[in-house]
């Protein structure tokens, strides 16, 4: 991984995730969440006909992907991780971005998601796209932490 100028943008390609691109989601993965999903989960999502699972890529190399599944009027945001050598160089925003203009395209009127309460910085991102938190899950996370549902109504944004 390269060094990025501290408070670059980054402009990454958006697409969609491949069987070869499980090593590098897997080494995200690992380095992103205190529970990590397994292989056996990313490769599922490559078979259900709701499931999307968005990649963004730089000069060839995976930094980071959202999973989501689109069911009904409603985005459901799973997973969201970047590389920690390409956080807050608006990797996140990126593919959020992408899942927006999805959803608005297929007619979905919801995205919806949870996020760990102490996650500060993920929170502050979802608060630009307009999410609001609509309720709280009681130690939700295998740790204890609570989870914030939060969820963005497309059509007042």
């Amino acid at each position: 991984m390269d060094m990025i100028a501290t408070g670059a943008t980054l402009a990454p390609l958006i697409r969609s995730f491949e069987l070869a691109d499980l090593s590098a989601v897997l080494s995200i993965e690992q380095a992103s969440s205190p529970c990590p999903w397994k292989a056996e989960f990313f490769l599922s999502e490559l078979h259900k006909p709701y499931a999307r699972v968005f990649i963004a890529e730089l000069q060839g190399e995976v930094i980071g992907y959202l999973c989501c599944w689109f069911v009904v009027d409603e985005v459901q945001i799973l997973n969201l991780a970047v590389h920690p050598s390409y956080r807050r160089h608006g990797v996140a925003k990126a593919l959020l971005q992408a899942v927006l203009t999805a959803a608005r395209g297929a007619g979905m009127r919801y995205l919806s998601l949870e996020v760990r309460r102490g996650n500060r910085p993920a929170r502050a991102l979802y608060h630009q796209f307009h999410f609001r938190q609509v309720a709280v899950r009681p130690r939700y996370y295998a740790d204890g932490e609570d989870a914030l549902l939060l969820v963005c109504d497309l059509s007042q944004t």
